[in-house]
């Protein structure tokens, strides 16, 4: 009953930091919430949702990473990555999309918590590959929300239309900076998470891996491309929104994708 009241507790967090930045973008008269309060508020939401993750993922049994609880987990590193990010970057906007995703991670992982373990018996390398690899589609699934919001202000000024939403965002040049800057650090993440498991895992082709192991590459791939076109070609505004996207649509068909079918569908089915 604990778990599912602070599940609640810092699900209302999560989406009062998240109301504080849309007051933020989109009220232009009245009170307006100041950042720090938004990103604070959003803080409360994070430890709370760190104390559900030591009780509902780490147990003596292993670590539990059933799809609800993976998803929590995630969704934890994306908004601790986000926050800590947003005390010296202008990405707190991000949080508008992101902080509601985690409060929904959150209702889901306390209403359908399942059973999926990594045994502690599991290698360290096993478990370094799992947090590269964590930490990857975090920080990439930062960029898609950031490209997001840049085709948003895209649109609106090739239309000459910036709305107030528009004004409080960066610099559209700003803008393309940060999405470049998660996108290399992602992609450096993705290649070191891919190098580790063909490494360390006994067979990256296994039929129950090769779905998640072929997508990651074809996203690994696509994220490379954009980069190469972007320090050759120089490629930014629409091309490297759809290139995003389109990577980051591949990773999550790689990761979440294939974990909902081997738990949900193949399980059922045997």
């Amino acid at each position: 009953m604990i778990h599912i009241l602070l599940a609640y507790v810092a699900t209302l967090c999560y989406l009062a930091s998240a109301a504080f930045i849309g007051i933020r973008l989109f009220r232009k008269e009245g009170w307006i919430p100041p950042r720090a309060l938004a990103i604070a508020v959003g803080f409360g939401g994070l430890v709370l949702h760190s104390w559900l993750l030591w009780n509902g993922v780490f147990s003596h049994a292993g670590i539990n990473l059933g799809f609800y609880h993976a998803l929590a987990l995630t969704s934890w590193t994306i908004v601790a990555l986000l926050l800590v990010s947003s005390l010296t970057k202008p990405v707190d906007n991000l949080g508008l999309i992101l902080l509601p995703a985690a409060a929904l991670s959150l209702l889901l992982e306390a209403h359908m918590a399942d059973v999926g373990f990594m045994r502690e018996s599991a290698g360290t390398a096993l478990k370094i590959h799992v947090l590269v690899s964590m930490l990857a589609y975090s920080l990439l699934t930062l960029a898609a929300v950031q490209a997001i919001l840049l085709a948003v202000q895209d649109h609106h000024l090739r239309n000459r239309h910036p709305t107030g939403f528009v004004r409080t965002l960066p610099p559209l040049q700003t803008m393309e900076s940060l999405l470049f800057e998660m996108i290399t650090a992602g992609f450096v993440l993705l290649t070191l998470a891919l190098l580790s498991g063909f490494a360390f895992l006994e067979n990256m082709f296994a039929q129950h891996l090769v779905h998640k192991t072929v997508l990651s590459v074809l996203a690994w791939l696509v994220f490379g491309g954009l980069l190469v076109g972007r320090f050759r070609k120089g490629w930014r505004g629409r091309t490297a929104i759809v290139w995003t996207l389109g990577g980051f649509a591949i990773l999550i068909l790689a990761y979440f994708g294939s974990k909902a079918v081997l738990q949900f569908v193949l399980q059922n089915a045997g």
